[in-house]
């Protein structure tokens, strides 16, 4: 006998069943209709990139979850970590692209990362950049369209903290930290929203940080203020719309990606503690790594993984249809085959997604609890007594009602009601 091998997925992984895709879907939707009503346009990169992009910067912590390996041809490769390096190499691939180049992206990425709420191994990143330009309002922009998309999504108390890493770098100057520790510092420094400050303070030491050091830095973190830069990001988002009570300055923002250079930005929503669901800033130097000059660049993700879970687990979608199917054609017997299949084509040159029952030899019964399963909202019923009268029977799935029309009158409801 064949063994049989028992279906699981690897930690880290999912699944998502149709009920769970249609709210992906709609989100992606909305996301997208949002950054083309600011003028970006879609792009996409490969899974697989040479191992040489992708090294050397992000950060070390960022290079431990890469799936790093050799393809079959023996070449060094790595699946994406993130789309934001990839994109870099496009920029120094294609110069002739027209600055500034303004792209959304959504594609998947990878991640050896320690499976927990909210934190995955394989993730759908949902970016937009803007690259080319300088000017606080493209970081303000970003900013916009984080506030724009996630009120478009229903969420309704979410806070973008907003920091610099320009004013980090400076903090730690002040604190006296060496140079080639900053980035490490920052590292750490980035983790005060998940431990406690001695925690922290124990990483920093084992990082030979002394305790005079840390005391000090951890002062200036606290009453820090915007740089000249930074405010000018600032004072312009209430010009772009956005209400105070949804943005901040928060000195405790990092970021742990090591390619920041300027503004950084995270959103958080109160419930529940899922962490962040955008994450951002400007990084006008990681370009240079591939031509040898910089070219300015700044964006965000929206972690699509989250921000469905937040959807999911706040009921903020209670009416969002299981399937795109909105009527099932029975089929009452096989005599009767043919009118089904006139009626679905019928229905279908209407534009409507239209579902006819395979087997003419189920019951009717068990089509129409078939119907409900799906949440198809719609159901065509052509028995003897329609077909002989050249009739069909409507049937609303939800309401529990059913009337009795000519085909045409079928369609124009039908679509009507879609």
């Amino acid at each position: 006998m064949t063994k049989v091998i028992e279906p699981r997925t690897l930690a880290g992984f999912r699944d998502f069943l149709p009920e769970q895709m249609a709210i992906r879907k709609k989100v992606l939707e909305i996301l997208t209709a949002v950054f083309e009503k600011y003028g970006f346009s879609p792009m996409e990169n490969p899974t697989l990139e040479y191992q040489d992009i992708l090294l050397g910067k992000s950060g070390t912590e960022a290079e431990k979850l890469m799936y790093l390996f050799k393809d079959p041809g023996g070449r060094d490769v790595g699946m994406r970590y993130e789309l934001t390096i990839s994109t870099a190499r496009v920029l120094a691939q294609y110069p002739a692209l027209p600055k500034p180049f303004k792209r959304y992206q959504i594609q998947p990425v990878w991640r050896a990362d320690k499976p927990q709420k909210g934190r995955y191994r394989e993730i759908t990143q949902c970016d937009i950049d803007t690259f080319g330009s300088e000017s606080p309002l493209a970081d303000a922009e970003i900013i916009a369209i984080i506030y724009e998309g996630l009120k478009a999504l229903g969420f309704k108390k979410f806070v973008i903290d907003i920091n610099s890493r320009r004013v980090l770098l400076r903090l730690m100057t002040t604190a006296n930290i060496p140079e080639d520790k900053q980035v490490s510092v920052l590292q750490s420094i980035d983790k005060l929203d998940k431990k406690s400050e001695a925690e922290v303070q124990a990483e920093l030491n084992s990082r030979g940080i002394t305790d005079t050091q840390i005391e000090k830095l951890f002062n200036l973190v606290k009453t820090a203020k915007p740089d000249d830069y930074l405010q000018k990001v600032l004072d312009t988002l209430p010009k772009l719309g956005i209400p105070d009570e949804f943005y901040k300055f928060n000195g405790y923002i990092v970021r742990g990606l090591t390619y920041y250079t300027g503004p950084i930005f995270e959103t958080k929503v109160e419930e529940p503690k899922i962490g962040s669901v955008t994450g951002g800033g400007r990084y006008d130097r990681l370009i240079g790594k591939f031509i040898g000059q910089d070219i300015a660049a700044t964006g965000t993700s929206f972690g699509i993984d989250r921000i469905c879970d937040v959807i999911t687990e706040l009921n903020l979608w209670p009416d969002v249809p299981k399937t795109p199917t909105k009527v099932l054609v029975t089929v009452f017997s096989p005599e009767l085959l043919k009118k089904s299949l006139d009626i679905t084509t019928k229905i279908r040159e209407g534009n409507t997604n239209t579902e006819i029952y395979l087997d003419p030899e189920a019951r009717l019964d068990k089509q129409l609890k078939y119907a409900d399963a799906k949440g198809i909202p719609y159901a065509v019923i052509i028995g003897p007594d329609e077909a002989e009268k050249n009739l069909v029977t409507l049937k609303d799935l939800r309401n529990k009602t059913q009337t009795t029309i000519t085909p045409e009158e079928a369609v124009r409801k039908i679509r009507e009601e879609d």
